[in-house]
């Protein structure tokens, strides 16, 4: 269906929802889809060859500025210098020339919502578009996304990296949301889970696969013997041990972040997994690693070989396979303390957990506890660093001094 050509106004856009294709004149096209999103078409002719360049969704383009568009595109015909597809000018690819598109609507929907997260979430987000989405649905309309566009994204991924494939699907779908919500699409979302993907994509396993951790018996053995490696990286494996926190959150540790007076290390929120400020308690033995790493850096605490960023990810897993720990990996000495402090000791559960920055309960008990609890999570560091220094012991001997559970 149509209409007569220059016919077109404001209201007659508004109110069109019968799919088809309505020329306003002179290459410029309206096309509604079945869902009734409307999009803005420019067509034209070049050298023997005719093309459809997209102008953006209408309401986000209006149709006085796809008017305006349209005559600036004409210009450029004119001038033997037309924007084909596939060969665009910069002012084609910014955000204005495509408003509806996929791309342009995921970076948005990063820039809006990235000030709130982690700097890996962030981080995290812009790479699985860039490397796994993008592909795919970049230049893509979202009115014209649909579920086989989505499944081209997921059916490749979904059995090889379960855990990123699931994130991505979420983060196709809050774009997708979102591009509702701005008016650049109708009807159901082609990349929701329950009741529709759910039918076409196997279900993943629910079981977690906890981080190899090793036993708490060990862990004297392993520091002692990363002491007697020299460099950063056994400096870090040292410090991740005694605190308990995560890899990234050790080894970008910065000067700026230390107060050696008060003897607390605050590491920010970009820093952190749950978006929340976390004070560490320093205790004496990690004041010894901290003080040996003193001006290798200004900045950085354990810098790289070339000492312009910190140590690499996998730094402080090479420096605990030097020290023979087989079967662990960093992230399960987290597991590994956390385990000690329920088995050998009496600290409270909710001084366990803001140790490792985990949220406490329920939103009553967390607000309970909004202070950081710094003294009493002080002393339990201490009784685990204490701990740590015994000599190697067995399993039955592991205990903690000083506040050992009842028998």
């Amino acid at each position: 269906m149509g209409v007569t050509v220059g016919q077109l106004l404001p209201k007659q856009v508004k109110e069109l929802s019968e799919p088809g294709v309505y020329q306003d004149g002179r290459g410029l096209i309206l096309r509604v889809a079945k869902t009734g999103a409307k999009r803005w078409i420019f067509r034209f002719s070049f050298q023997g060859q005719r093309y459809d360049v997209g102008l953006g969704g209408y309401p986000a383009v209006s149709l006085k500025q796809a008017r305006l568009e349209a005559d600036r595109r004409r210009l450029k015909i004119a001038e033997g210098a037309p924007e084909l597809p596939g060969r665009r000018s910069p002012a084609a690819q910014s955000p204005a020339a495509g408003p509806d598109l996929f791309e342009t609507l995921a970076r948005q929907y990063i820039a809006t919502h990235g000030s709130s997260w982690s700097h890996d979430h962030h981080r995290q987000w812009v790479s699985s578009m860039e490397r796994y989405v993008f592909p795919v649905l970049s230049r893509r309309p979202v009115a014209e996304i649909d579920t086989d566009l989505v499944l081209q994204v997921l059916r490749p991924i979904w059995d090889k990296i379960e855990v990123t494939a699931a994130r991505i699907r979420n983060r196709i779908e809050s774009v997708l949301d979102a591009a509702q919500a701005l008016g650049f699409r109708e009807g159901a979302n082609p990349a929701r889970w329950r009741g529709h993907l759910d039918k076409l994509l196997p279900r993943h396993d629910r079981n977690v696969t906890h981080h190899p951790a090793a036993p708490a018996e060990s862990c004297p053995s392993v520091l002692h013997r990363l002491d007697s490696l020299d460099g950063p990286a056994a400096r870090a494996a040292e410090l991740l041990i005694l605190t308990s926190l995560r890899n990234a959150e050790v080894r970008e540790a910065r000067w700026a972040e230390f107060d050696f007076d008060a003897r607390r290390w605050t590491i920010p929120v970009e820093r952190m997994k749950r978006d929340k400020e976390h004070i560490v308690p320093l205790t004496d033995r990690m004041l010894e690693v901290l003080e040996q790493q003193k001006g290798q850096h200004d900045t950085w605490v354990f810098p790289n070989a070339r000492g312009k960023k910190p140590l690499p990810g996998n730094a402080i897993g090479r420096a605990l396979r030097k020290v023979k720990l087989e079967g662990a990996v960093p992230h399960g000495f987290r597991s590994t303390f956390r385990t000690w402090a329920a088995e050998t000791t009496s600290h409270p559960r909710e001084i366990c957990e803001k140790a490792l920055a985990h949220s406490i309960g329920s939103k009553t008990e967390a607000a309970y506890n909004r202070g950081p609890l710094l003294e009493k999570r002080r002393a339990l560091m201490s009784d685990w660093e204490t701990f740590l220094a015994m000599p190697e012991l067995s399993g039955s001997e592991a205990v903690a001094p000083g506040r050992l559970q009842d028998a």
